[in-house]
């Protein structure tokens, strides 16, 4: 997303924190509160307040607990804005200090509540409203990556050079963009079997999804989506009158930008067509089972198989340290981009987004070598080590890095040092941060970004689950 640039310098614990709109002052020098009182909350769950309730009851590190209950909570607290109309579910979801849903980060944020949609009426409706305000979006337009609850709203970026109308907050084209609402579906549909939200509407987004990766194959020309913007910085617009830099059309589908919302350079982004392998199978099965199209089902599968054909023979360098790795990024030509950045999709999330099996030894030397020097955006320092990006600034580790190498992870004291390393990077706010200073965790951006927050509340609830006696040793 086009996140806040500057950067927060604010002091420890002890003091007021702003969160929203509601500023709670801290009554221990300890453990603030800082989380939003009960009757200002957005949305309330009582199956989350009990896995809440659970954990502070048998976590024995108060800090843990503290922060659990901060965060994991953090986006159902601040950021849905759930209603009905003549019984059917809405959810809009915005970032945190952003109004405005991106597809990402709104598939992303209701995530983790995801486990717990067989068993909760409340998750599961909420997460079928972000179904339903999704796939108008995808009709709304494809190409673009977040939008406005208000579809006459006029964005701060209406002078961008790209097909913007009222409605849309930003245009960035981005393949997981498209990817993550089929994520959502596929897994609302496997937990709670509802049907619901799969009509007639959302079958034309699937289809509309189809015929963007299509024409971001570029094998015909440049495609329709083109997008310019005036800015000093080039992370924020592309080349080649907006068509960014050529690419050689061998099946994989162009990203004009990268997760983090900065422009790729070269546009075959490597994890984006790994997710996207993989979520048009999800979609396939759909749309043969529940819609009984087999008709776009076979077409999905058919676009599936090009994209994983295209990566096995493409996507993987010999790095001269650590051997056959996935590149980040590369344009057909023979160009090459060995990096990885901290936003999901990464080289390092597939396994997190069940887009390649965690054991695959190509991605076993990838992991090592991201979470190296040999990346330009790895950054090691004594507060903590992790991947930034150049969306923010040099040093500047990104905790979404660290949980998803905790959530990936089988390794128990790797896991737990992940968790060691997200403890020091919160500055005694109690929350998460979209990034912060490799040497002073006080310097961090974003101090409300419940993405971040409700993903490490993810990777805390799964350890508690799995190895709640290496918790209890923190």
């Amino acid at each position: 997303m086009h996140r806040r640039k500057f950067l927060y310098n604010i002091g420890m614990a002890g003091t007021g924190v702003m969160l929203g709109s509601n500023t709670v002052f801290a009554k221990s020098p300890d453990f603030p509160i800082v989380r939003v009182a009960k009757d200002k909350r957005n949305f309330t769950s009582s199956i989350i307040e009990a896995a809440i309730a659970e954990f502070q009851k048998n976590v024995k590190n108060k800090e843990l607990t503290w922060l659990f209950a901060n965060c994991f909570p953090n986006t159902l607290d601040t950021t849905v804005f759930y209603s009905e109309e003549k019984g059917i579910p809405d959810t809009y979801v915005i970032t945190g200090d952003i109004d405005a849903m991106w597809m990402r980060d709104s598939s992303a944020q209701v995530w983790p509540y995801m486990q717990f949609a067989g068993k909760d009426p409340k998750i599961h409706k909420l997460i079928a409203g972000v179904i339903n305000r999704q796939k108008h979006y995808i009709l709304e337009d494809p190409y673009a990556n977040a939008f406005y609850k208000n579809d006459t709203q006029i964005s701060e970026w209406e002078s961008d050079l790209t097909d913007m109308k009222p409605g849309i907050h930003e245009r960035k084209w981005e393949i997981d963009s498209l990817c993550y609402p089929i994520r959502l579906a596929y897994n609302f549909w496997k937990i709670t079997g509802d049907t619901s939200p799969f009509d007639d509407k959302w079958e034309n987004s699937v289809s509309t999804i189809y015929e963007t990766f299509i024409d971001q194959q570029k094998k015909t020309g440049d495609g329709k989506y083109h997008f310019q913007r005036k800015t000093e910085n080039a992370t924020d617009t592309q080349p080649m009158h907006g068509y960014g830099y050529p690419v050689n059309p061998i099946g994989l589908i162009s990203s004009a930008f990268r997760p983090s919302d900065d422009a790729t350079l070269y546009s075959f982004l490597i994890p984006s067509n790994f997710f996207a392998v993989k979520s048009l199978k999800q979609a396939a099965e759909m749309l043969r089972t529940v819609r009984k199209n087999e008709v776009l089902s076979s077409k999905l599968i058919v676009l599936a198989t090009e994209v994983q054909s295209a990566l096995d023979k493409y996507a993987t360098i010999v790095h001269p340290r650590f051997g056959k790795i996935y590149a980040f990024e590369i344009n057909g030509f023979g160009g090459v981009n060995p990096m990885d950045d901290a936003n999901v999709p990464s080289l390092l999330s597939l396994p997190y987004l069940d887009s390649i099996d965690a054991n695959d030894p190509i991605y076993q030397n990838t992991r090592k070598f991201v979470w190296s020097a040999s990346n330009p955006f790895f950054y090691k320092g004594t507060v903590a080590e992790g991947i930034g990006g150049p969306h923010v600034a040099k040093d500047m580790i990104w905790p979404m890095s660290i949980i998803i190498k905790g959530l990936t992870s089988n390794d128990q004291e790797e896991i737990k040092s992940c968790i060691q390393m997200l403890m020091r990077s919160h500055a005694g706010k109690g929350f998460m941060h979209e990034s912060f200073n490799k040497d002073d965790a006080s310097k961090f951006s974003r101090s409300w970004f419940a993405w971040t927050n409700t993903l490490f509340g993810e990777l805390l609830w799964k350890t508690y689950n799995n190895h709640l006696s290496l918790l209890n040793t923190i």
